[in-house]
Parts: structure tokens; sequence; C-alpha cells
């Protein structure tokens, strides 16, 4: 059974400062991660494709060259063109950030970054050895789980249309379908993820993942194979592929939700970037706060004590653990 330490009292009790900062209301601070991934997923799409231009009347036929300069290099080997894109693009997102998470928590610095550590105490410095335990399994999920959905998922959508087509997105499609990935990953990830904490799936699977009650940004992807492919791909995959996604939507796609789950396990409450409280909470206590933008968790009152000792400055107190989870 677990047992709550002072320490882990301690961990959520915020400063005078920290008190301020919390008083913005919890659905307002969603609002803006709303907004914020929404404009970056448009300042990417503007990076990949120069469509925006195009709309707005510019040059917006340069980046659309370059994918058609692309595909003839490469001689328009549909399978080197999709896996160069989704594996290699989001492989490096996922671990150029995890860099610079990794470098925090190994030195404790720079300051800038440590100076927001959510739990006090913890993760300073991180386990090296434990570290280097979870890095061997985020491996092993990216080569031999994760790579070969992605290449399975290539057929699903060469049977949906021309996900290498020559021409790019509009603009308006592509918003169309990242708010479908969105709505889609978010209620697939929720309900996944609240049957992996069923007592006998959360002992053979999921318990891995919540070995760190303090996350660090690899956390991410820390978990058994299983709940990497159930809980992890399948809710990122299923959107792309209802709405049959160009591999351009699908890189950028996966690069935002590997961006958004680093940020959400990184510990770090960082300034003008969407806090990851909501789910440090739930590694901490487990019981709540199963979602990622929260309205599931809101549909079906699952963060009601988060959002109660939210709006009261003081998420320090704990809830009720089952049981079966902790043995």
């Amino acid at each position: 059974m677990i047992v709550k330490t002072k320490e882990d009292a301690e961990c959520f009790t915020p400063s005078e400062p920290q008190k301020q900062k919390q008083s913005m209301k919890y659905w307002e601070a969603q609002t803006i991660l709303t907004l914020g991934r929404g404009l970056f997923l448009l300042i990417a799409f503007n990076y990949f494709t120069g469509f925006l231009p195009k709309v707005l009347g510019t040059s917006g036929t340069f980046w659309q060259t370059q994918w058609e300069n692309l595909h003839h290099t490469l001689g328009g080997n549909e399978w080197l063109i999709f896996t160069l894109g989704t594996v290699m693009v989001p492989g490096i997102v996922f671990w150029s950030i995890s860099a610079v998470f990794l470098v925090a928590d190994i030195t404790g610095k720079p300051t800038f970054i440590t100076q927001y550590r959510i739990q006090l105490g913890k993760n300073d410095p991180v386990d090296r050895t434990k570290l280097c335990k979870s890095i061997s399994l985020v491996l092993f999920n990216q080569i031999f789980i994760s790579v070969p959905m992605l290449m399975l998922t290539l057929p699903i959508l060469k049977w949906r249309g021309d996900p290498l087509s020559l021409s790019l997105p509009t603009l308006p499609w592509f918003l169309f379908e990242m708010a479908v990935c969105t709505v889609v990953s978010e209620v697939l990830f929720y309900y996944i993820h609240r049957l992996f904490h069923h007592p006998f799936l959360y002992k053979h699977t999921h318990k891995k993942h919540h070995e760190w009650t303090a996350p660090v940004s690899l956390v991410t992807m820390y978990m058994h194979p299983l709940d990497n492919l159930f809980s992890n791909m399948f809710p990122v995959m299923l959107g792309p592929i209802l709405v049959g996604s160009h591999v351009v939507t699908l890189i950028i796609w996966i690069s935002v939700s590997l961006l958004v789950g680093l940020l959400i396990h990184c510990g770090y409450n960082l300034p003008l970037l969407p806090s990851p409280e909501y789910h440090d909470y739930h590694h901490l206590k487990f019981s709540e706060c199963y979602g990622v933008l929260s309205f599931m968790d809101y549909l079906h009152r699952t963060d009601t004590t988060f959002r109660q000792l939210k709006a009261q400055g003081n998420i320090s107190e704990s809830i009720p653990e089952l049981p079966k989870k902790s043995e």
C-alpha cells in the first residue's frame, strides 16, 4: 500500500507567487492550451507546406515545389518517403526535446528551467540508473512497436486515398483533419487509459508507466509494449486513417502529439507553455485526470478533486487510491 509522506504532501504546495499564478481559472488555462496547440499546428503547417502564403496571395508555391522536388529526388518511392517522414521527423522532435529536459534533469541546469519544477525534491537530480532503464524501454517501444505500426498504416492510407499525392492538402482540409484527429485521439486515449487502470491490466501493464510518480519527458513512451500499442499509438493513428490524411499532415500530427506528450510529462511548469500539472497530478495520485485536454475528465467528473484543489491554490491533498494498484 502506498504511504503518503510529508514530502508527498509538500511537493505540490505552492509558494505565494505560485498561488497568485494559480488564481486563473482552470478552464481558462485549458483554453490557452487548446489555442496554443492550434497556433503551433498552423505555424508548423505553414512551414512544411507553404499553403498559408498561397492563401494570402504571396509566393506560396515554394514549399509545394520543395515537396515535389523531394518526391522526385527519392524516385517517388512511397515506402522510402513515408518512412523518412513519419519515423525520422517525429523521432528528431522526440529526442531533441527530450535531450533539453534530460540535461535539466541530470545536471539541475539551466536554472531557468529547473526553477519551475512541479514536484520539489523529486528527480533533483534524476536517478541515472532508472533513467537508463527507461531509455532502453523507450527505444524498444519505438523500434518494435511504433515503427511497425506506422508501416502498417501506409497500406491502409493508400486504400483510403493517395497519402503521397504531389498535391499538398488545402488549409481548410488540414485544419479539419487536425480537429478530427485531436477529438478522436482525446476520446480514445481517455477510455483506453481508464481501461488500463483496471486492477488486472494495471498490475500487468500500466503499472510500468506509473513507476515514475514524478515523471520526466521520456516517460511519454516508458510503458509496457501493449500499453504503448493501445494507449499511445492507436489513438494517435486512428484519426489520420479515418480522414485519409496526406503524409505531410500525418508527419505534423505525430510530431505535435509527441511534443504534447513530452510537455505533459516533463515535470516543469514553464511560462508560456501549457501547464503539465494536470497529468503530473495523475502520476502522483493515479485515480484522477486520465485525459490530456481535460474535457473528457470534466464530462465524467474524473478531475473533480484536482479542480477543487487547483481553485484553492493547493493541490497537495491526497485522494483515495485503488488498493490493488499499489500492490
